[in-house]
């Protein structure tokens, strides 16, 4: 069996979830409703506090997606309760972030300044301090949709292996290249 797949989800107190019967599991929690459509050979039973998800046989496909909807489900399940936060560091000489409700302004090195319209679901934060990198902190109770979002600013300006001028998450180690060497006379 599949060993992410196996494993029960908790669910904690104020938590609700239902099935439909087209295999639709819906997730309420005090951040919010989420949906997933199923596999129709997935099924998911509740007992008491805990769920499990169980699949019908070891075909190849099968045993692939157990895990898949285990960890999905799991996620949801983490989202309505507690929700999920990204910060990322935007590092370089004038580089700035600014949010105004759901648009994130950035200048980032180029000829001009970049508009990010951020999805409603997800709530956008830009902290600037004096003589620090300013801060994005992204917070949304969909894990799957924060984690595009911010893969999508990262990728407005990745950071540069000679100086690590860009956008970048903020524990993230980034490997630095040595620059040109002066060549000896």
């Amino acid at each position: 069996m599949s060993r992410i797949g196996k494993l029960p989800i908790n669910v904690p107190a104020g938590v609700t979830i239902t099935v439909s019967k087209e295999n639709v599991v819906t997730v309420k929690g005090p951040l919010g409703e989420l949906k997933q459509q199923l596999h129709p050979d997935i099924q998911v039973n509740q007992e008491n506090d805990t769920l499990l998800v169980t699949r019908p046989n070891d075909e190849k496909q099968i045993r692939a997606m157990h895990g898949l909807y285990r960890s999905l489900v799991n996620n949801m399940v983490i989202g309505v309760s507690t929700g999920f936060t990204i910060k990322q560091e935007v590092v370089g000489v004038g580089y700035k972030a600014e949010a105004v409700g759901q648009e994130l302004t950035m200048s980032l090195g180029f000829s001009h300044e970049i508009l990010f319209e951020i999805p409603a679901e997800v709530k956008v934060e830009a902290k600037t301090e004096k003589r620090a990198n300013p801060i994005i902190t992204l917070t949304s109770n969909d894990k799957q949709l924060i984690g595009q979002v911010a893969a999508k600013i990262r990728s407005l300006r990745k950071p540069e292996p000679y100086k690590g001028k860009g956008i970048k998450f903020v524990n993230e180690v980034l490997r630095k290249k040595a620059g040109k060497s002066a060549s000896a006379k």
